[in-house]
């Protein structure tokens, strides 16, 4: 049986398909179990996105691979809109931990998105 603090969790999930051009689609996902681990995580929001009809080929056939916690809830938020550049060693959710391990939280909000992007992205706000 499980305990009320086992219970599934409401994750919102950024989708990030561009940061040159800001496309972000917001998808929330209920009953998630923190006890999963991350990789399971990256199928299933994978799987959510393939599956909603709201949301255009382009964003649906992205190659995403990396997951961060933007925000958690009530929590404060990052001065750029788009994604939070900080703090990478701690939001950046890690291949073999579970989510739990990697701090995410009910309400939280995750950011999805192409590693090789946010790189990008995040040398071209330093070269300014």
């Amino acid at each position: 049986m499980k305990s009320m603090g086992d219970a599934g969790v409401t994750l919102t999930v950024r989708v990030i398909r561009s940061f040159q051009h800001r496309n972000v689609r917001p998808i929330v996902l209920k009953n998630v179990d923190l006890n999963s681990c991350v990789e399971d995580f990256l199928a299933l929001v994978k799987d959510s996105i393939g599956e909603n009809a709201s949301l255009p080929p382009p964003v649906k056939k992205y190659d995403y691979d990396s997951l961060k916690i933007e925000h958690k809830a009530h929590g404060a938020k990052t001065s750029d809109p788009l994604i939070n550049t900080f703090d990478d060693d701690k939001l950046l959710l890690k291949p073999g931990k579970t989510l739990r391990q990697s701090g995410v939280e009910n309400e939280c909000e995750v950011s999805l998105f192409k590693w090789t992007d946010y790189v990008a992205y995040v040398r071209s706000k330093t070269e300014v």
